[in-house]
């Protein structure tokens, strides 16, 4: 029987996806362009077939998502079943973000930033005090702006359904030894990624109000949402 507390061995981080392409999809043709502004909490619907595009208008900044299924919402993104399926901690082109039950829920169709975060979660007053400073507990939050984007939406979502999400355009490497580090944005002005939509989905965002590290550059900006309606 091999004694656990003898094995030293660094844990092994398996590749980074980074697979760039381009979309040829026409803005102009968008059935929806939705510009999010700093810091602040939204809530639609992506219909199946449907493509979104998350556009980092000013380059860095984190867009923190959950995606839920829209007839369903206790079936939801699952960064867990995520992983297992993919075999990577980051997601780019050709990832496909499951549900807590394995299936699919989106897809990553095209993407230009090349990395996009599934493990740092999203800010809260408890991991601002934690990570920076106890006075910055009351500064606003990514898990603040879900809450209050539910609870004005008032579609029977509430503060149990809120799990893991994505960070979209945040770069958060993970060492050898399994630690996190946030390090600057490798995203820039115009940056995107698409996601075509498996099935119907509520889609909960955090344009990410973070001041206390580099991620955002200390500056949070706005993003833009782009959808087009399947062939």
């Amino acid at each position: 029987m091999t004694d656990m507390t003898d094995m030293t061995d660094p844990i092994v981080i398996p590749p980074a996806t980074s697979s760039l392409v381009e979309s040829d999809l026409d803005p102009a043709q968008a059935v929806r362009r939705h510009r999010q502004a700093a810091g602040e909490p939204w809530l639609t619907e992506i219909r199946a077939g449907q493509t979104l595009r998350i556009v980092d208008l000013m380059g860095n900044q984190a867009v923190d998502v959950i995606f839920y299924d829209r007839h369903d919402p206790a079936e939801h993104y699952s960064a867990t079943e995520t992983l297992l399926a993919q075999g990577s901690l980051y997601l780019s082109t050709g990832s496909v973000l499951m549900s807590n039950t394995g299936r699919p829920l989106l897809t990553l169709v095209a993407d230009t930033c090349g990395r996009h975060d599934t493990l740092g979660g999203a800010c809260a007053a408890e991991s601002n005090t934690v990570r920076y400073a106890l006075q910055k507990k009351f500064m606003h939050s990514c898990r603040d702006n879900y809450l209050l984007a539910l609870a004005q939406a008032d579609v029977g979502l509430g503060k149990r359904d809120l799990v893991p999400n994505i960070n979209f355009f945040m770069n958060v490497p993970v060492t050898p030894e399994g630690g996190l580090t946030f390090a600057d944005g490798v995203s820039a002005p115009g940056k995107y990624v698409e996601l075509r939509a498996e099935r119907d989905v509520w889609m909960l965002v955090s344009n990410c109000p973070q001041l206390n590290n580099p991620c955002n550059a200390y500056d949070p900006t706005p993003v833009e949402f782009l959808i087009w309606d399947g062939a």
